[in-house]
């Protein structure tokens, strides 16, 4: 399931360094993560590095209109770095 982030987004940019996928960009006002590429960092990390280093609790989120197994989203990390 792709990642999203909510509206208590402070857009510090700490999220966008650490993505493997450069999933992540500056939106307006807030960060934004395109779903075709995120992974939740399947197939480079264990956990989303995203949620890792986010200082806002709970900002960054499973996208329920994104749901993908484990499998599809290692598919989509090899389609991005084949």
């Amino acid at each position: 399931m792709a990642l999203r982030i909510m509206e208590n987004c402070t857009a510090c940019d700490a999220c966008a360094p650490v993505c493997p996928n450069e999933a992540i960009s500056p939106g307006d006002p807030i960060y934004v993560i395109d779903p075709f590429k995120c992974s939740e960092c399947i197939g480079a990390e264990d956990e989303p590095q995203c949620q890792l280093v986010c200082p806002e609790q709970e900002c960054i989120v499973a996208d329920p209109e994104w749901e993908e197994s484990e499998d599809e989203l290692m598919a989509k990390y090899e389609a991005l770095h084949g």
